[in-house]
């Protein structure tokens, strides 16, 4: 197996981050020598800092810590982990408690062996909050459609990913919790082996940093985005057709019928849906020579 950077985001995380870790020393002792753990502080404000501060004094070997001087966004930990990390294969993982970190050296051995571009850890439905699995069932939904696969759990936390991948999206993944949902869609809408492994999730340690409202309009305008990237025929094909089918009834209506419908509504929406069908196909010759 090759050596592995582990990633972990830290915001006002005071309460778990002392036991992940030592978890993450036993895991970081199951893995290659020249693996590593990066500990990227997102300007905490909890004594988080000090904690990390004191602990860099002395940490063990393999652990480094990172500063941001103002939260930033998780996302963007994320990428400041990427750009200091030494090796590809990579993982990400919360300090929050709530993931088993153990999986780890088996989901980067699967990695390897299956050939895939990222293994997921997927947390089951009933484990993951309630004032948010509505919502976060209609964008898997969304998600699935758009990237033509099954995806059993698209922002967990916990996973296994190629570097390089990461930095070659990098114009496209966000610095909000919208990280792991695009680079999912990224990867999928490429296909790429994406692997999901069912995992368990532990209550956290610790208030959530979600905002429900505001992180799933955001994660709805990601999916499109992404997806108007990868595939924009998902997006503007069904609308095209749409419009283009109302605008050919309103034309056989205007035809047929003693009272038909106007000329200008009809050659409205007529040409509004072959106009997103050429926009589509534009798009889409754009991304192939791409």
């Amino acid at each position: 197996m090759k050596p592995i950077s582990i990633i972990v985001p830290v915001y006002n995380e005071k309460g778990g981050l002392p036991d992940t870790v030592e978890r993450l020393a036993v895991v970081l002792g199951k893995l290659p020598k020249e693996s590593e753990v990066l500990l990227v502080d997102d300007g905490s404000k909890d004594g988080t800092r000090q904690w990390l501060e004191k602990f860099a004094e002395d940490a063990p070997a393999g652990f480094r810590v990172l500063y941001h001087h103002r939260n930033r966004g998780y996302g963007a930990a994320l990428k400041t982990g990427l750009g200091k990390a030494a090796h590809n294969h990579t993982a990400i993982c919360d300090a929050d408690g709530t993931y088993p970190l153990e999986k780890l050296p088996a989901m980067a051995r699967l990695m390897e062996q299956q050939g895939a571009a990222m293994i997921v850890g997927a947390r089951p439905a009933k484990d993951q909050a309630l004032s948010r699995r509505f919502a976060k069932a209609f964008l898997r939904r969304l998600a699935q459609y758009l990237a033509g696969e099954h995806i059993p759990d698209m922002n967990s936390g916990l996973r296994v990913f190629h570097r390089d991948d990461a930095l070659r999206f990098g114009n496209l993944l966000p610095d909000g919790f919208s990280f792991t949902t695009t680079i999912t869609m990224a990867l999928m809408t490429e296909g790429r082996k994406v692997v999901f492994v069912p995992i368990r999730y532990a209550m956290r340690v610790g208030s959530s940093k979600i905002r429900p409202i505001r992180d799933t309009s955001n994660f709805l305008m990601l999916i499109c985005r992404t997806a108007l990237a990868f595939n924009p025929m998902k997006v503007f094909g069904p609308v095209g057709v749409l419009l283009t089918a109302i605008g050919v009834a309103l034309l056989l209506m205007r035809l047929l019928l003693p009272h038909p419908v106007g000329v200008a509504t009809t050659v409205i929406v007529l040409v509004a849906g072959l106009q997103v069908l050429a926009m589509g196909l534009l798009a889409d010759l754009i991304n192939r020579r791409r």
